[in-house]
């Protein structure tokens, strides 16, 4: 059944990625991830904020592989609930929610992720997410509305691999 329907989702789903430039990301130069998001840790410390774009599946349905960028700030103060970049291990860095703060540690799961968590320690947190940038929009982290719909996702974990796979189907 589901194969069948992601079998005619085929063409809306190239439609989608045209129209939101995912091929023409293809064409831009690739600088590793050590580097880069140690650079941009780097410049959050220095005070600055830093934009990068959103690489990998793992903050789906809200953060789409190669369409989407962030906005990184110092983090302040971290709540359960906010995106954040972490480095969970040397040069090993991740762009994930807080689940959970015991203390010091930090636990981070990314929304597209159906097991499996990480943590790290706050003083490894390089960057909180403060606005995600879609291709024809600008999200703040702090929307009401965005909120609601994280909090409600963070409840829908038992069934979030049939709604993820849904969601695959139609993208």
């Amino acid at each position: 059944m589901f194969k069948l329907l992601r079998l005619l989702m085929a063409p809306l789903r190239m439609s989608y990625r045209r129209r939101n430039g995912v091929e023409s990301q293809a064409e831009k130069k690739e600088i590793p991830n050590a580097v880069l998001l140690g650079m941009a840790r780097d410049m959050i410390r220095e005070g600055h904020t830093a934009t990068i774009s959103v690489k990998g599946y793992s903050m789906r349905p809200f953060l789409e592989h190669l369409r989407d960028r962030v906005i990184l700030d110092a983090p302040s103060e971290l709540h359960v609930g906010d995106a954040v970049l972490a480095e969970i291990s040397p040069d090993h860095y991740v762009l994930h929610r807080i689940i959970r703060l015991e203390g010091d540690i930090v636990t981070l799961m990314g929304d597209g992720n159906v097991r499996g968590t990480e943590s790290c320690r706050r003083s490894e947190v390089a960057g909180v997410v403060t606005h995600y940038l879609r291709p024809n929009r600008t999200l703040s982290a702090s929307d009401p509305a965005l909120v609601r719909r994280i909090r409600m996702w963070r409840r829908l974990l038992p069934v979030r691999r049939y709604l993820l796979y849904i969601y695959r189907a139609i993208i």
